[in-house]
C-alpha cells in the first residue's frame, strides 16, 4: 500500500498522526528545515520521536531542506549524524552542499530530495538517482499525465502532495519573501507575501496569488496504481488535531480502497480550507477556480478537534504480532512474541505445577497472553502449547506477557547499525584578484544593440524562444567578441522537453556554445547537448560545498544566490568560475497558473501590446509580470538592484563576471547601464535597491 506521510509540527503532533493511521511523519530541528517556525523539534525530543514511531511502526524523516552558509554545515552535518545513529529513516534536502555533508557524515542514512529541489520532470529524478538520493518529492504543480510518466520511468521512489497548502511559485524558486520582505522560503522563514492583496488597476484589492488547498483524497487509488510511493500532507504548521483530522480521513481512504464519504470532505473542510479545496494542478485545469482565501474570523472547529484529541489520546493498537506459548510439566513456561519485522523475544517463567483444582486451559492461557489493551500490538495469531493438568498463576502469566512485550519494544526501537563519518568542509581556494568581467542577461531580442554589443560584455544569454524566433542574433553575439549563451526554461516538463531539444541542438549547430540552468535536469540537458553548462541562481548556490559539487558535476561556473549578504559571497570559497547579479529586477516568483490569463482572458505567450502587466501591492509597488517558456508567468520586483556605485563590494569578492540582469529595460537603457558599471560613472535611478547583499536575510 502506498505510503502515508503526515507533518508533525511537535512532539504532540507525532502522537496525532501515527495514532490516526500515518505510515510515517516529517519534521524538523532547529533551523535547518522549511518550517521555522513550527515548534519543531530538539535532539532529545527528536530521539523520543524516533523510539515512538518504531515500536509502533511508523518511520521518521527528517528535514534538512533548506539553503545553508558555510559555517552552518558543520551543524547540519553533525545533526545528520546523530539523526542516523538513532535510526531516523531518511532526511530529506534541498541544497546540494547539505547533500554533500550528509553523505561523508553519515554514509548509511538515506537522502530523500525535497519538493525545494524544484524536481518536476524525469531528467531531474534521474539526476537525483545519480546522487544517491532514493526518492523524490515532485513539485505541486504537475499533472496526473506528468506524475504517471515519471512514476514508470524514474529509477527512485516518488512521492507526491496529495493535501495541505499551495504555494503560487514552483518550491525552490520563490524569492518573493525574501527580496520584499528580508523572510527567505529557501531558509525556512517564508512571511507568505502570496497570502496578501494585489491588483492591476494601482488598488491591491484581491488575493490574486492566494491558491485554494490541494486535497486529492478523491485520487489516492489513481495515484496508487501509478506507482507513486508515498502520499505527502502538508501542515507542519497546523495545530495536531488538524494532523489527526486530515491523517484519519486519509488512512481510513487508502486502507478501505475508497473515495472520501460526503462527511468526511466536510471534516476535511473544516479542519482548513481556503474557501474549499482544489485538484486543478493535478487534473491539468488551472485558473481562477483554484484560487482563495482563509477566512481567519472563522472560530475553529473545537467539536472536530475535541474528538480527534479524544482519539489521538489513546493508543490505537496498528502492530500485529504472534504469540508462541509452551507449558509443559517439568520445564519453565515460555512465551515467545513475534512482529512482522521479524523481531521475535522469547521469555521464559516458573515450572508450572500440578492443577489442585482446575487445570489451566489453552482456552485460558490464550485469553491471558492476547491481553495487549493499552500498547500498540495487537494479537494477530497465538499458538498455545499446554500439558494436561498444569497450574500457573494468573499474575506469572501476565509477566511473561508484559515481559515479552517489553523485550518486543526493546527490539523495535534499537538503531540500526549504521556508519559514521566526519564533514571535512572543502579546502579554501583563494579568490580571483583580478576585477571581473561583465556577462549580460537579456529577456527579449530588441534589447540586444549594437551599442551594447559594441561595449564588448564577455558573454550574452537570451532565453531559449528568442533565439529561436530571432536566430540572426547569434552570429551576431558571435561576431562581437562575446560568448553567445541561452538561458534555458527553468521550468521544463517532460512533454516539452522534445520540442526544447529541437530547438536547442539547432542553436547549438549555430553557434551557441553555453548554457544558464536553474534546475539540474536543466544541467543534465546542457551537458547532453554539448553546451558549456553553466548554473543559473535557481540552483540556489550558498555555500562553498555546493560550489565544490558543482565543480565535480561538470559545471563550467556558477551565479551565486542574490539572497546571499556581501561578505558572505566574499568569503566562499570558489573552486569555479562564479558570477553575481549586480543589476536587474529580482525575479520572485515563477508560477504554473497564468495570472495574465485571469486578468485579461489571454495569456502572456500573446501578450505583445501596451508594455508588461503590473501587479500592484498593498504599498503602491508594482511588480512586472513577464512570460516564461511554455505560457507560465514570472514577477519581477519592483524595482532593480542597483549596484555600479558600489563597486568595491562586488569588485573585490572574487567573482569571474558581474551579471547584469536585463528585463523590462530598453535596448537604450541595457547599453548605457553596461556603460556605467564598466566606467564607474554611476547615476541612481529614480527607483532601486540594493538587494539583499547589505542586509541580513532570516
Amino acid at each position: 500500500m502506498m505510503e502515508l506521510l503526515a507533518p508533525a509540527g511537535s512532539p504532540e503532533a507525532v502522537r496525532a498522526a501515527v495514532q490516526s493511521g500515518a505510515d510515517a511523519v516529517y519534521l524538523g530541528v532547529g533551523d535547518f528545515n522549511a518550517r521555522r517556525n513550527a515548534a519543531n523539534f530538539d535532539r532529545e525530543t527528536l530521539r523520543e520521536a524516533v523510539d515512538y514511531c518504531h515500536l509502533r511502526g511508523a518511520k521518521v524523516y527528517l528535514t534538512l531542506n533548506t539553503l545553508v552558509y558555510d559555517r552552518e554545515l558543520p551543524q547540519a552535518a553533525e545533526l545528520a549524524a546523530y539523526a542516523s545513529a538513532i535510526g531516523v529513516d531518511a532526511v530529506l534536502v534541498q541544497d546540494l552542499g547539505v547533500l554533500r555533508a550528509v553523505r561523508q557524515a553519515a554514509p548509511d542514512l538515506p537522502i530523500h530530495a525535497s519538493t525545494q529541489m524544484s524536481i518536476h520532470d524525469l531528467e531531474g529524478a534521474k539526476f537525483a538517482a545519480g546522487l544517491g538520493i532514493s526518492r523524490v518529492v515532485l513539485a505541486r504543480e504537475l499533472s496526473r499525465d506528468q506524475i504517471a510518466y515519471i512514476c514508470a520511468h524514474s529509477p527512485v521512489e516518488v512521492e507526491v502532495f496529495v493535501h495541505g497548502a499551495l504555494c503560487m511559485c514552483y518550491s525552490g524558486q520563490c524569492f518573493f519573501s525574501s527580496v520584499v520582505g528580508g523572510r527567505s522560503g529557501n531558509r525556512g522563514m517564508c512571511a507568505q507575501p502570496c497570502r496578501l492583496n494585489y491588483g492591476w488597476n494601482g488598488r491591491a484589492d484581491k488575493p490574486l496569488l492566494s491558491l485554494k488547498d490541494m486535497s486529492l483524497a478523491a485520487h489516492l487509488r489513481e495515484l496508487e496504481e501509478m506507482g507513486v510511493a508515498c502520499a505527502k500532507i502538508e501542515g507542519r504548521m497546523k495545530r495536531p488535531e488538524y494532523v489527526a483530522v486530515v491523517t484519519g480521513i486519509y488512512s481510513a481512504c487508502l486502507r478501505e480502497g475508497r473515495d472520501p464519504t460526503p462527511e468526511e470532505l466536510t471534516a476535511l473542510e473544516r479542519a482548513f480550507s481556503r474557501q474549499g479545496f482544489t485538484d486543478g494542478y493535478f487534473m491539468d485545469r488551472t485558473g481562477p477556480k483554484m484560487f482563495g482565501v482563509h477566512d481567519n474570523d472563522a472560530p475553529p472547529p473545537e467539536d472536530l478537534f475535541a474528538e480527534a484529541r479524544r482519539r489521538y489520546g489513546k493508543e490505537q493498537p496498528r502492530v500485529p504480532i504472534d504469540i508462541r506459548a509452551e507449558v509443559e510439566q517439568g520445564r519453565p513456561a515460555v512465551v515467545t512474541a513475534s512482529d512482522e519485522m521479524g523481531h521475535s523475544v522469547a521469555v521464559t517463567g516458573p515450572v508450572p505445577e500440578p492443577a489442585r483444582n482446575r487445570p489451566l486451559t489453552g482456552e485460558q492461557l490464550h485469553r491471558q497472553l492476547t491481553k495487549t489493551g493499552g500498547t500498540p500490538y495487537f494479537c494477530e495469531t497465538c499458538e498455545i502449547q499446554v500439558g494436561e493438568g498444569l497450574s500457573l498463576p494468573v499474575s506469572a502469566l501476565n509477566g511473561l506477557r508484559r515481559e515479552a512485550l517489553e523485550g518486543l519494544n526493546r527490539a523495535r526501537t534499537e538503531p540500526p547499525a549504521r556508519r559514521t563519518g566526519k564533514f571535512a568542509p572543502p579546502q579554501s581556494v583563494p579568490n580571483r584578484q583580478e576585477q571581473p568581467g561583465f556577462s549580460v542577461s537579456l529577456l527579449r531580442a530588441e534589447q540586444l544593440t549594437d551599442e551594447l554589443l559594441a561595449l564588448r560584455p564577455g558573454s550574452v544569454a537570451l532565453p531559449l524562444e528568442e533565439y529561436a524566433a530571432h536566430p540572426e542574433l547569434i552570429e551576431k553575439i558571435t561576431r562581437s567578441g562575446a560568448e553567445c549563451a541561452v538561458t534555458l526554461p527553468r521550468i521544463l516538463w517532460d512533454w516539452e522537453r522534445e520540442g526544447a531539444i529541437t530547438l536547442l541542438a539547432d542553436l547549438r549547430r549555430r553557434g551557441v556554445t553555453a548554457a544558464y540552468a536553474s534546475t539540474w535536469s536543466g544541467v543534465m540537458l546542457a551537458q547532453e547537448l554539448g553546451f558549456t553548462p553553466r548554473g543559473d541562481f535557481g540552483l540556489g548556490v550558498t555555500n562553498s560545498e555546493s560550489l565544490t559539487g558543482m565543480q565535480e558535476l561538470g559545471l563550467a561556473s556558477a551565479v551565486l544566490s542574490f539572497e546571499l549578504k556581501s561578505q558572505r559571497v566574499r568569503d566562499l570559497s570558489k573552486p569555479l568560475d562564479t558570477e553575481l547579479i549586480v543589476y536587474g529586477r529580482l525575479p520572485l516568483m515563477i508560477m504554473e497558473n497564468c495570472i495574465i490569463r485571469g486578468k485579461n482572458g489571454k495569456c502572456a505567450c500573446n501578450w505583445k501590446t501596451g508594455g508588461d502587466p503590473v501587479l500592484t501591492d498593498r504599498r503602491r509597488a508594482r511588480f512586472p509580470v513577464v512570460h516564461a517558456y511554455g505560457c507560465r508567468n514570472e514577477i519581477l520586483n519592483s524595482a532593480p538592484v542597483y549596484l555600479a556605485d558600489k563597486q568595491d563590494f562586488w569588485q573585490r569578492c572574487g567573482l569571474w563576471r558581474a551579471r547584469l540582469l536585463f528585463t523590462t529595460e530598453t535596448g537604450a537603457d541595457c547599453a548605457e547601464i553596461l556603460r556605467q558599471y564598466q566606467t564607474g560613472e554611476a547615476r541612481l535611478p529614480e527607483q532601486f535597491t540594493r538587494g539583499l547583499y547589505f542586509r541580513d536575510v532570516e
